[in-house]
């Protein structure tokens, strides 16, 4: 993305030239990384959240917590993700939409796919991490 910029920037101001298919691969590029590093984010732990007492927490609290969050909230708002992008997919695919700007990307319903894969690997991965929870929590907690 970063490249990418560079490019636009000097082809701009450097020689007077404009791409708008470059300049929409920095926004797809940029959307890519959120909606697909989600999941994997949550698998590093990576998501920001309010700890005040969540770092106090024994292993086993941490572990009820993470998974009463990922079935109560993360589960909820995958399927819904899933279905309320599910036809506004469907319809950009149908109709094999492209950018509205002159010179622009022409597969933006393959952009648009990324919404409801992002909410199946964020689910996938939340179920992962309630099975991983759940082996911690049926450990003997005096071992």
């Amino acid at each position: 993305m970063m490249i990418i910029t560079c490019i636009v920037v000097t082809m701009r101001y450097g020689f007077g030239l404009g791409s708008i298919a470059l300049q929409e691969s920095v926004t797809y590029l940029h959307a890519c990384v959120f909606l697909l590093g989600a999941a994997f984010t949550l698998k590093r732990d990576g998501h920001v959240r309010v700890d005040i007492f969540y770092r106090r927490f024994s292993a086993r609290g941490r572990a009820w917590v993470d998974s009463l969050g990922t079935l109560v909230f993360l589960l909820p708002v995958c399927g819904f993700l899933l279905a309320a992008s599910w036809d506004f997919v469907a319809t950009s695919w149908a109709i094999r939409e492209v950018s509205p700007d002159p010179g622009g990307i022409p597969a933006v319903f393959v952009l648009k796919t990324l919404l409801p894969l992002a909410a199946v690997t964020l689910a996938l991965q939340g179920l992962a991490e309630i099975a991983r929870n759940l082996l911690l929590l049926m450990k003997d907690p005096h071992q």
